[in-house]
């Protein structure tokens, strides 16, 4: 479903990934701070422009250096969820949900309103603005806004890095049922084992700017070589390593 090669340099740093999944479950990239996460679910969206290489979701072909194919990123189809939700503060719950849908052509729409609101347990947040929401509230209204553009794909850059213990213990439920509710894959960037072991499906390793190992969750973090990059055994995040 996803095959993406892309490399880019920025200023001395290079970015290369190389990597492929089947599934519509979830792939994370994980690494440690600058290891070019961000740089790639960028490149995928079309925020940032690789300097060659290749970008296909669901065999529709995003970018490719060597056929000079670019889509701009309102044409990728693609939903992007960011570590603070960013919800435009003047508008409700249900505004800011509608405003996604809007996005998208009428003809295109294939995800309801009312399922994503059920499916996220924020009914009861419709009429309130997000400075009356709590931080997990506040996610899941973002992941809600992503999925109303009826994305081909979604991307979430460490959504839950901002929430204490209590609140991403709200928000995870919520993502884990995704993939299966709505047959879209899902490219997650963190750098944290335990979302990684109870969300992911697929693990790509980041180092150095760099796809150093990508494959089957279970099977990546019982590897030696998942044990010594990531510290497994010994640290929940790669921050401490």
């Amino acid at each position: 479903m996803l095959d993406i090669r892309v490399s880019r340099r920025q200023g001395s740093f290079q970015v290369n990934a190389d990597f492929k999944t089947q599934n519509t479950g979830i792939t994370a990239l994980f690494g440690p701070s600058g290891a070019g996460k961000t740089s790639v679910i960028n490149m995928v969206a079309g925020l940032i422009r690789p300097d060659r290489g290749r970008i296909v979701v669901q065999d529709r072909v995003l970018f490719d250096s060597d056929r000079g194919i670019d889509l701009p990123p309102e044409k990728r189809s693609i939903g992007y969820i960011f570590q603070d939700g960013r919800l435009f503060p003047h508008l409700t719950v249900r505004s800011n949900l509608i405003y996604g849908m809007r996005l998208t052509p009428p003809d295109r729409r294939c995800i309801g309103f009312d399922q994503v609101v059920g499916l996220l347990g924020i009914q009861h947040l419709l009429e309130r603005r997000p400075a009356r929401l709590s931080g997990g509230e506040k996610q899941r209204v973002a992941i809600g806004r992503a999925l109303l553009t009826s994305p081909r794909l979604l991307l979430m850059d460490e959504p839950l890095s901002s929430l204490d213990e209590g609140r991403k213990e709200d928000v995870l439920p919520f993502v884990a049922k995704l993939p299966s509710a709505f047959s879209i894959p899902i490219l997650y960037v963190t750098h944290a084992v335990d979302e990684i072991q109870r969300l992911a499906d697929c693990l790509v390793l980041m180092e150095s700017g760099k796809s150093i190992a990508a494959g089957n969750v279970h099977e990546m973090i019982g590897r030696i070589q998942c044990r010594v990059v990531v510290g497994v055994s010994d640290n929940p995040s790669l921050e401490t390593c």
